[in-house]
């Protein structure tokens, strides 16, 4: 370690109360917006979709489109938003994604048919993406230490908020005017109301500080830790930050070739199996599909779409366990109990659809074990995995590695939400589930095998200690 390192005073990791505890509140309010649009936009499709199909005449394969296509247009968005973010700071990036989740939304809303659908859910897959990577970067490079895994699990708390807020706008507008023309329409545009307070909200946010000091930017980058935190810590902390961010600028522009550096190879390997997990065990094709599923297992249309609303609630109470237990328990281990809870659940689906009748009865037993995948995926799987994407990433290349990770994650759930009504008409609802159980074993034995634990250090620490492990004699540059 450099001298430069040894004369960095030690961050405080104690909170202190004042006003900037608030101000910290209010900022991850705000930001996480984009994580509510992110869940309504995915989530709102479950109860759209059987209306969108009666009226534009979809076949199982263009439902596999229309609900794709928003996955596809998110890959993308990941890959580009954490890279222009990279350049343009995250709280512009965010601004502008509010623009595009109201322009998506409104051409949605209005679309004559299959192809305008398709474009304006692509439009929408870019904000989705874009938002699923700037905005968890945003609240980790603005949360001190001891709180970054509380705040930035607060936007998956937004998404699961959002998903369940478009079950509940599909029940009650589905039952009220389900025999109308158009009620998808309605259930569509809802989406622009936290489209419009994102976008005023953020103008008043500050930039991130971390990304101030990777510019150069310093004197503003203590203005804003001066807001989010006591005015000692402040100083101590854009010490640490300055220190960093100065060595990556002796360094060459982040870029592709960085992420051949075999320290940075190794944190981009355990990002994309992070991502991947994440998705491999088809969490989405029940927050795309839900409806379908209980309606394939024996509800009707009505019961299938207000028993779907238990999906939503569970997600949003697993997750106020998964912020509890992130600032008590390694995110490793529970990681791998997440792991082993889904692929359970997932295979108990698969064996009940295939040994009980049609009817109220299998379709009671498939929601209840849909809730309990639920659990351990929204309590554990999916917090762990948007924090430690924030973490593990240098300051320099956090937004690439990040749109990167984001870009694998996206077309994982792409190719879910494409092949999952072609997989159920061709193999069945119960060979499907096996697949995922199958899967989910295979995620959890990688997770055991190269997944590190990140709690309790500060950002700067994490890359230090990742650079000295991949790379004894590492420099202060990650290139030259």
């Amino acid at each position: 370690m450099s001298p430069t390192h040894d004369a960095v005073p030690a961050v405080p990791t104690t909170p202190t109360p004042g006003p900037h505890n608030r101000r910290l509140t209010l900022l991850t309010v705000v930001a996480t917006f984009g994580g509510l649009l992110f869940g309504y936009d995915t989530g709102v499709i479950n109860g759209a979709l059987p209306y969108m199909t009666d009226d534009l005449g979809l076949t199982p394969a263009t439902e596999g489109v229309v609900t794709s296509s928003l996955l596809l247009g998110a890959a993308l968005g990941a890959f580009l938003g954490g890279r222009i973010s990279d350049r343009r700071g995250r709280r512009t990036m965010i601004l502008w994604l509010a623009v595009l989740f109201a322009v998506g939304t409104l051409i949605c809303t209005f679309a004559p048919g299959v192809g305008v659908m398709v474009l304006g859910r692509v439009i929408l897959g870019l904000a989705v993406g874009g938002a699923s990577v700037t905005v968890i970067a945003y609240l980790s490079e603005v949360s001190p230490a001891e709180r970054r895994g509380r705040l930035v699990t607060q936007n998956e708390l937004m998404i699961v908020s959002g998903q369940l807020l478009a079950f509940i706008c599909n029940a009650v507008i589905g039952g009220i005017w389900g025999e109308a023309g158009g009620v998808w329409r309605w259930m569509l545009v809802i989406a622009t109301l936290p489209a419009v307070a994102l976008w005023v909200g953020m103008l008043a946010m500050p930039e991130s500080p971390r990304w101030l000091a990777s510019r150069g930017r310093f004197g503003e980058a203590l203005a804003v830790l001066q807001q989010v935190r006591d005015a000692k810590r402040a100083e101590a902390e854009l010490a640490e930050v300055r220190a960093l961010a100065e060595e990556d600028r002796a360094a060459q522009t982040a870029g592709w070739r960085d992420l051949a550096v075999p320290w940075i190879r190794r944190i981009v390997v355990v990002g994309l199996a992070i991502a991947v997990m994440q998705q491999i065990t088809g969490v989405n094709s029940i927050m795309y599909y839900g409806t379908q599923i209980l309606t394939e297992s024996g509800f009707d249309r009505d019961g299938a779409l207000i028993a779907n609303i238990a999906n939503g609630v569970i997600s949003v109470l697993a997750t106020f366990v998964g912020i509890w237990l992130l600032g008590r328990v390694p995110r490793r281990p529970m990681l791998i109990v997440g792991q082993i809870g889904t692929f359970s659940a997932l295979l108990l689906v698969g064996v009940f659809s295939l040994v009980l009748p049609e009817g109220v009865g299998r379709a009671s037993v498939v929601l209840a074990l849909t809730v309990t995948f639920l659990a351990f995926q929204q309590g554990a799987i999916s917090p762990v995995t948007w924090l430690m994407l924030s973490e593990i990433f240098p300051l320099k290349l956090r937004g690439l590695g990040m749109g990167v990770c984001g870009l694998m994650l996206w077309i994982v759930n792409f190719l879910v939400g494409l092949l999952f009504p072609i997989l159920v008409a061709g193999i069945g609802i119960s060979a499907t589930f096996f697949l995922f159980a199958g899967l989910g074993v295979c995620a959890m034995l990688v997770a055991k095998a190269i997944v590190p634990e990140t709690k309790g250090r500060t950002l700067e620490q994490l890359e230090r200690e990742f650079k000295q492990a991949g790379d004894p004699a590492a420099t202060a540059e990650v290139t030259r």
